[in-house]
């Protein structure tokens, strides 16, 4: 199974694996009940978990029901038990929408709820992050997570997300990122594929971020708080919802 997920991942573009995931997903929710791991986006409980991931395979990470990886589920309980998130009325901005999450928001009715990307197919406005057809100060809350480490100039889309948030505004701007590394590791004259998967992790990743990366939303405005919300969490607990101890979530504000 393993091999079959990382050649799938492999051969076809994102927008075409988008769909095949939304045909795959009640076979899979069939095949998979159990009772060791629970999704806790839907609360729905699985024997095992998919395979994930580009180069190294992760095992028993990809949920077949919600279809989330460890840092959505992460996200989820962290907005869910941490903030005002799902209880009070905002204009929400979500970038490259996840299935996981696109869903749910749609039927919050308190959410004024905009979602964008260049190529997701189930994305409402088709827009570029550096230069986003959104006036000044307009969303109380974005979601902008593993899209940054796509974009060559993600100092200019750093920008515009702070354009467009509103003052006392919040975000989730998750990437990937090595928190061995100290500084960012990026060399656009990489232009193969097979390189860029061996050096940034996937194919069409443009850089490593290091932990300066905090630093890099702060020079565009942000407040940065880089929560470790694992840390309040069980061993047990880690494992039961399949998340990755340790793992920072980067939540920034707009003074």
């Amino acid at each position: 199974m393993r091999t079959i997920f990382k050649f799938i991942l492999a051969s076809l573009p994102r927008p075409m694996l988008i769909n095949l995931s939304i045909l795959a997903k009640p076979l899979l929710i069939v095949f998979l009940k159990g009772k060791n791991y629970v999704d806790p986006i839907d609360g729905k409980r699985f024997r095992r978990f998919l395979p994930y991931g580009y180069v190294v395979q992760r095992d028993n990470v990809l949920s077949p029901s919600t279809l989330s990886l460890e840092r959505h589920r992460l996200l989820w309980l962290y907005l869910k038990n941490e903030t005002d998130f799902f209880t009070k009325p905002k204009k929400l901005l979500h970038f490259a929408p996840e299935q996981a999450f696109y869903k749910r928001f749609k039927k919050i009715k308190h959410f004024e709820y905009t979602t964008t990307d260049i190529n997701s197919p189930i994305a409402k406005v088709k827009a570029d992050i550096c230069n986003l057809p959104f006036k000044n100060n307009s969303f109380d809350t974005i979601l902008c997570n593993h899209v940054l480490e796509h974009i060559l100039d993600d100092k200019k889309a750093m920008q515009e997300l702070f354009r467009v948030m509103k003052p006392g505004g919040m975000g989730v701007f998750q990437v990937p990122q090595d928190m061995k590394r100290d500084i960012t590791f990026e060399d656009h004259t990489i232009k193969d594929t097979k390189e860029r998967e061996k050096l940034f992790g996937q194919y069409d990743h443009v850089r490593v971020y290091g932990m300066d990366y905090f630093k890099k939303l702060e020079d565009c405005g942000f407040t940065v708080k880089a929560v470790n919300y694992t840390s309040l969490l069980s061993s047990k607990e880690i494992d039961k919802y399949r998340l990755t101890k340790g793992e920072i979530i980067p939540v920034v504000y707009k003074p």
